[in-house]
């Protein structure tokens, strides 16, 4: 493994340097001139240039830069996932902020430093690397999840989310220590050796340590008890950014450093993943039906699909890696998409988080209402939407890996998942909602709705460029 960081390596870091050099512009921005405007655009442009590098950034499976990350065709997937994600957010965000007090551009500071450490997770290798851009993307929530602070609901929310980050973070660190003490190395290849030569107790201590503290991060069950309050109380772009970019950076990691595990059926490793994908699939449907809050509906949701994930990490072959990646494609473009609703029909004073906010919403907002209906729908995974695709290639990768127990509980919730959609798109279409209509949606708010749509319809209805692409980039992943 060639550790010197050379020109082709200087080159293989450019979306992280563009990223970095990004952040530093906007705060001298902001420093010299408070215009929300051009730090939007700086913002876009910044992302834009981090999005466009990945085009001559060399990738190569063995393309280590050091021993810190890995610049493989797995980490630019997942780079450039994230970055069309936090472009989203940011166009999301600016007619939502426009409307909001106080000062607004350092909001996109945060966004940028929050991609910057996911963008780090995505590619990390080691426990350095791991630690780095876990806790820079954890700060960064911070403050955006409590960023209007003349709401009480989002300063609580952020309260939480610090408090139960930290204790998230601790039990990363904890482990680390435990595996580093067994092992003598905090690199993940080696780590991967070592467990599957069947490690000592403090290996599987810190291993088991390290799986809580992700399982803080990723919202899945028993870990999940922040989320409701957490997607409720951030504003309504904060949420998407936690829901898309924050939680597939995680997975992404989760996938480079449990996927070369040898993680056999019988295993420890394997009976608590299995047991934390069933509860999460369970518990966050059946906790969504019970919901009249739609941001609580989500964020249950959220926890499901999380569940839905995890089959692909104890699948076997080279399908897990494509069937995650098409997934977390699709449910990047649709959950963006339902925020990106409940984000343009919000006011100053609050999210438009009710039920009743969206009753009536098809004579009101008829074009509106449709993206809704097609987001919904695709969750839900019904056919002709990417969601449906998506959910397929997770069923077909637990199939071909005799995973009928995780199988059959993926497609039982999935039924389950389509009652509280169904109440959703219910309201949508109902004849008592409020009479006259709306504001209109800005620019920027309606070109990323257009774009997802379009994404939508395109993964939904031929999928298969797309599906192509990824296999030509994860045959050659790690």
């Amino acid at each position: 493994m060639n550790t010197a960081i050379s020109i082709s390596g200087l080159k293989a870091l450019l979306p992280f340097l563009i990223m970095t050099a990004a952040a530093m512009v906007v705060m001298l921005g902001i420093a010299f001139r408070r215009d929300h405007r051009f730090t939007v655009l700086l913002t876009l442009a910044g992302l834009a240039l981090g999005g466009g590098s990945l085009v001559f950034t060399p990738f190569a499976p063995d393309r280590y830069v050091t021993t810190l990350v890995l610049v493989d065709a797995f980490a630019g997937y997942y780079l450039a996932l994230l970055f069309a994600a936090a472009f989203a957010v940011v166009c999301l965000s600016y007619s939502y902020l426009e409307i909001q007090g106080g000062h607004r551009e350092e909001y996109y500071l945060l966004v940028l430093l929050a991609v910057l450490g996911a963008a780090v997770l995505a590619a990390a290798t080691h426990f350095a690397s791991f630690f780095l851009g876990i806790e820079i993307l954890s700060v960064s929530l911070y403050g955006l999840t409590a960023y209007q602070r003349h709401r009480d609901q989002s300063v609580e929310a952020g309260v939480k989310y610090l408090i139960l980050a930290a204790v998230s973070s601790a039990f990363i660190l904890f482990g680390m220590a435990l595996v580093y003490a067994e092992v003598g190395s905090m690199e993940f290849a080696r780590i991967a050796i070592r467990a599957g030569a069947a490690g000592g107790a403090l290996l599987g201590t810190g291993l088991v340590l390290i799986i809580v503290g992700l399982g803080f991060k990723l919202a899945v069950v028993p870990f999940h008890l922040w989320t409701p309050d957490v997607y409720e109380g951030a504003p309504a772009p904060v949420t998407a950014f936690i829901a898309t970019v924050s939680k597939g950076a995680v997975f992404a990691l989760v996938l480079r450093f449990f996927g070369n595990m040898d993680i056999r059926v019988g295993g420890a490793l394997f009976l608590i993943f299995t047991i934390i994908a069933v509860a999460s699939m369970f518990f966050g449907n059946l906790l969504a039906l019970m919901q009249q809050n739609v941001k609580r509906v989500l964020a249950y949701s959220s926890i499901s699909h999380i569940g839905y994930l995890l089959v692909t990490l104890l699948a076997a072959g080279p399908l897990r890696l494509n069937a995650s990646a098409f997934y977390l494609a699709a449910y990047f473009v649709t959950t963006l998409g339902v925020f990106g609703v409940v984000t343009v029909l919000s006011t100053r004073d609050r999210d438009a988080d009710k039920l009743d906010d969206y009753r009536g919403l098809a004579w009101r907002r008829p074009w509106l209402a449709g993206v809704f209906t097609a987001m919904l729908l695709s969750l839900a995974g019904i056919p002709l939407t990417a969601g449906f695709i998506a959910k397929f290639y997770l069923v077909a990768a637990g199939i071909g890996s005799a995973l009928w127990l995780l199988v059959i509980v993926l497609i039982v919730n999935s039924a389950i998942g389509l009652f509280y959609y169904l109440r959703i798109i219910g309201a949508v279409y109902s004849m008592d909602g409020p009479p006259g209509p709306s504001m209109p949606i800005s620019l920027s708010g309606s070109a990323a709705l257009g774009g997802l749509t379009l994404a939508l319809l395109w993964l939904g209805i031929y999928p298969g460029p797309f599906l192509a692409l990824i296999g030509s980039l994860m045959q050659t992943a790690h």
